[in-house]
C-alpha cells in the first residue's frame, strides 16, 4: 500500500488549491483526534501568478502597490505558513504535502530537511548541485558565494498535531521577472533561478513532475 495519495491539480488558482489542501489537512487532524486512519496526500499544482506572504513575513518585502499587482494580473494572499513572501506561477511546480508526520516518525525540522533532500536529488538528475543554506530553508545554488547564491526552491510549511500543509515551490520554467516585485523570502541580497535558466533552455515540465513524484515516493515510503 502506498504511503500517500498523489493528486496533480494541474493549472489552478491559488485560492482553489488552498481550499483543497485545507480540507485534507482538517480531515487528517480530525482523524488523529478520533484515533483513526486517514490518507496523507501529496498535491502538485501550477498556479496562475500569485504572491503569498507568510505569517511572519513583512509587507515591506512587497515592492509594489496592490493596485499595481492587480494591473499586472497578480493575486496576493496572506497565508498561514512560515516564511516570508514568495511568488507562484506558470512553469513552477508547487507542491503541497499534506502529511501526518507521525506515519514516518518525523518532527517538523526533520521533515523540512527531508523535503530539501528530495529537491536536491531531483536537481542532481540534471547535473545541478543543489544545497542547503544555514539559517535559511529551501534549496540553493552556490549558497556560500555571496555574489552567486540563488534560490531555486522555496519551502514554507504549517503544522498542527504533526500534520503539515503548504510546502515547496520549485522553479522549472518560471518567469523570474515576477520576483522583481518582491524581496524573495525576505532576502534583499540573494538571487532566484530556475531549471530552465541554469540549463539554458525550457525543460519538459510533465517529465519533471513525474521525476519529482517518484523521488517523493522513495523518500516517504
Amino acid at each position: 500500500m502506498e504511503s500517500f495519495r498523489y493528486i496533480d491539480m494541474g493549472r489552478i488558482d491559488y485560492e482553489d488549491a488552498l481550499a483543497r489542501q485545507t480540507d485534507v489537512f482538517n480531515r487528517l487532524i480530525q482523524a488523529k483526534v478520533e484515533n483513526r486512519e486517514e490518507e496523507s496526500v501529496l498535491f502538485f499544482a501550477e498556479h496562475n501568478p500569485v504572491l503569498t506572504l507568510g505569517k511572519s513575513g513583512k509587507e515591506t518585502n512587497l515592492l509594489v502597490s496592490e493596485e499595481r499587482l492587480k494591473a499586472l494580473g497578480v493575486s496576493f494572499y496572506h497565508v498561514t505558513r512560515g516564511g516570508d513572501i514568495t511568488y507562484h506561477g506558470p512553469g513552477q511546480i508547487t507542491g503541497y504535502p499534506v502529511f501526518d508526520l507521525d506515519k514516518w516518525n518525523l518532527g517538523l525540522k526533520d521533515y523540512i530537511y527531508k523535503m530539501e533532500d528530495v529537491i536536491i536529488r531531483f536537481l542532481a538528475l540534471y547535473n545541478i548541485k543543489g544545497e542547503k543554506m544555514n539559517e535559511a530553508t529551501g534549496v540553493w545554488l552556490d549558497p556560500n558565494d555571496p555574489k552567486r547564491a540563488r534560490k531555486i526552491c522555496a519551502i514554507g510549511v504549517k503544522s498542527s498535531r504533526f500534520v503539515t500543509m503548504h510546502g515547496f515551490a520549485l522553479n522549472i520554467n518560471t518567469d523570474l521577472n515576477y520576483f522583481h516585485l518582491i524581496n524573495p523570502c525576505g532576502f534583499v541580497d540573494k538571487g532566484v533561478t530556475s531549471l530552465a535558466k541554469e540549463l539554458g533552455e525550457p525543460q519538459d515540465f510533465e517529465k519533471a513532475k513525474l521525476q519529482l513524484r517518484a523521488l517523493f515516493r522513495e523518500s516517504f515510503a
